[in-house]
């Protein structure tokens, strides 16, 4: 055997921890040292503790462990994407088949002062409102609930706002959004309609910005 035999065939290491070499002839590379895995006990990775294969300290099963919990990243941020999606098809569903709110007689325009406010119960009885004739006479409606913690708003009508005396939040008197303090949304407004002299609700409209 010549020596360009003898130096196309070289050992090549053991990736199963067992010790043992194999000769390589010319068809076969050589595998690169930072892809072989061994333990330092030299013990097969399958006879390995399972903390071991968890936290491996060479450098190519890290890099596989690094991998693979990438993948199961990306399928569980999948899943919940898909989830979130599924989600808001329901509640768009629900809102479609939802009974439109009751029209209901609120109040009489001649008696509601410029400048004062009125609190009513709409679409149930259990959902406070206020009904603002502001000093220009344009009538407005809104929840009552703070969309903070659903305290009770108290309309300052001089200042031109609506504020919630538990955690100082305020709201537009003319438009019913959050311009300060904690409230992230704007108050649900309420759609009014006036036929002579009698004020009545016919809708809620909820808002997010």
């Amino acid at each position: 055997m010549g020596q360009d035999d003898k130096a196309s065939r070289r050992l090549d290491p053991a990736v199963d921890g067992s010790g043992a070499g194999a000769l390589v002839g010319p068809l076969r590379d050589v595998r690169d040292e930072t892809e072989i895995s061994q333990a330092p006990d030299g013990a097969p990775r399958a006879q390995q503790p399972e903390w071991r294969r968890d936290f491996p300290i060479d450098w190519p099963i890290d890099q596989y462990v690094a991998r693979r919990d990438f993948a199961k990243f990306l399928v569980l941020t999948s899943g919940a994407f898909a989830a979130g999606q599924a989600w808001i098809a329901a509640q768009d569903l629900v809102r479609s088949r939802r009974t439109p709110p009751p029209r209901l007689r609120v109040a009489s325009a001649a008696a509601l002062a410029r400048g004062s406010a009125v609190t009513f119960q709409y679409p149930t009885p259990h959902d406070p409102c206020l009904l603002i004739r502001t000093r220009e006479g344009e009538l407005l409606a809104y929840s009552q609930a703070c969309t903070h913690l659903s305290c009770a708003v108290v309309p300052r009508l001089e200042e031109g706002v609506l504020h919630c005396p538990c955690h100082e939040g305020f709201f537009d008197l003319k438009t019913g959004r959050n311009i300060a303090g904690p409230p992230p949304r704007p108050l649900p407004k309420i759609n009014l309609v006036v036929e002579g002299d009698d004020v009545f609700a016919v809708g809620v409209d909820e808002r997010t910005v």
